[in-house]
């Protein structure tokens, strides 16, 4: 191959690898942009909370997140069970509707404990506070929803 065409090719490398960079970093900064603030910076950055609310909200996330993860194992242990029982079948089966059924129980019991976990916090609000702790909670709701 002569020397002209390495460079083309060395060129074209270069410049494939440099667009696909500015690609995934255009498409990381226009995501993080597009997200809404989450649950947490509203409360402890937009909502001036006392030193009070501040440590009941403290108290309340730290029970919270020492509970979260148990449930979301549970959630994914059903998903393999799903997984397992589908493979394992040549059809909808007796065993892939418990194994379903365990994984819309393991979700439930995640979204109920999560939305406890929201009023919960909800609870160490002033009035107006709760207000704009209410429009974010239904604002990530319906940004969700699609």
């Amino acid at each position: 191959m002569s020397t002209t065409w390495k460079s083309i090719v060395v060129t074209a490398v270069l410049a494939a690898l440099a667009s696909g960079a500015a690609t995934w970093a255009s498409a990381t900064w226009v995501m993080r942009e597009r997200q809404p603030p989450s649950l947490h910076s509203i409360v402890h950055e937009k909502l001036d909370l006392s030193a009070e609310q501040d440590h009941q909200l403290a108290v309340i996330e730290a029970r919270f997140a020492a509970r979260r993860p148990a449930l979301e194992a549970e959630v994914r242990a059903a998903n393999r069970e799903l997984a397992a029982a589908i493979a394992a079948s040549d059809g909808d089966t007796p065993q892939v509707q418990a194994a379903v059924d365990h994984f819309h129980a393991a979700m439930g019991d995640l979204q109920k404990a999560t939305i406890t976990h929201v009023f919960e916090m909800r609870s160490a609000l002033t009035p107006a506070q709760a207000e704009v702790f209410d429009a974010a909670v239904v604002d990530a709701l319906r940004a969700d929803a699609g």
